[in-house]
């Protein structure tokens, strides 16, 4: 199979169905970076064996799929099927989903002895000891929570929640709540007569650090933030 083109396949009962494809467009079409499916494939034919050119019937189609219609087709194909990919597309996926989970971890854990954050290098050492077999396909959040059950063998590990209360004076109100929202999960706010904001925002235990960080460079270290559960 050529550069320029790869198959994706999907199994239904005792029927293959193939479709060729542009193999970083697949990747970016399973992975929700493009919606446009005709950017996908080489051609709309919907084959049996794609190598030997093989066509699927009408009546196979309908009974598997319930239409014939070859772009629905398609979009089962890609989004439910297995997508052929060259030995450099799965390790750069697989090396991009390690680095995805390891920040996660890094930002959802503590240590339960300190209770901060691991940081990421730390994380990624210990990996190293339980040889996980990282799948570029199964979402980050599912893999990390697996590997944080692996981990706590050899690094205290802890998921923890806070809640943390935030005042932001009035001159930074506005430019701040971008950042405060992309922190975490808003459950309560207020904006007070002076214009100042203020509101209790729950987050991973591990954002809590960069959250003051980066809350104190936008408001000049004029925002007031306390954990208070």
């Amino acid at each position: 199979m050529g550069e320029k083109y790869t198959v994706a396949r999907l199994t239904k009962g005792n029927e293959h169905f193939e479709i060729l494809v542009k193999p970083e467009k697949a990747l970016d079409y399973r992975t929700g970076k493009i919606s446009a499916i005709t950017e996908v494939l080489v051609t709309e034919t919907i084959f049996s064996d794609a190598n030997k050119g093989t066509k699927v019937s009408e009546e196979t189609l309908r009974k598997a799929f319930g239409t014939t219609e070859p772009l629905k087709i398609a979009d089962v194909i890609l989004k439910k099927g297995v997508i052929q990919l060259t030995t450099e597309q799965r390790r750069k996926m697989i090396e991009d989903k390690r680095k995805q989970i390891i920040a996660f971890i890094s930002r959802q854990c503590v240590d339960p002895r300190t209770n901060l954050p691991h940081p990421p290098l730390r994380v990624e050492q210990a990996m190293q000891q339980i040889h996980y077999s990282i799948d570029p396909f199964k979402p980050v959040e599912e893999q990390a929570k697996e590997i944080i059950k692996l981990l706590r063998s050899i690094l205290p590990l802890k998921m923890e929640q806070v809640a943390v209360g935030v005042r932001i004076p009035a001159e930074y109100a506005a430019k701040a709540y971008g950042t405060v929202k992309g922190f975490g999960t808003i459950k309560r706010e207020e904006w007070r007569a002076d214009g100042s904001w203020y509101g209790v925002l729950e987050m991973p235990a591990g954002l809590y650090g960069p959250f003051l960080e980066k809350i104190g460079e936008i408001t000049k270290g004029n925002a007031e933030a306390k954990v208070i559960s």
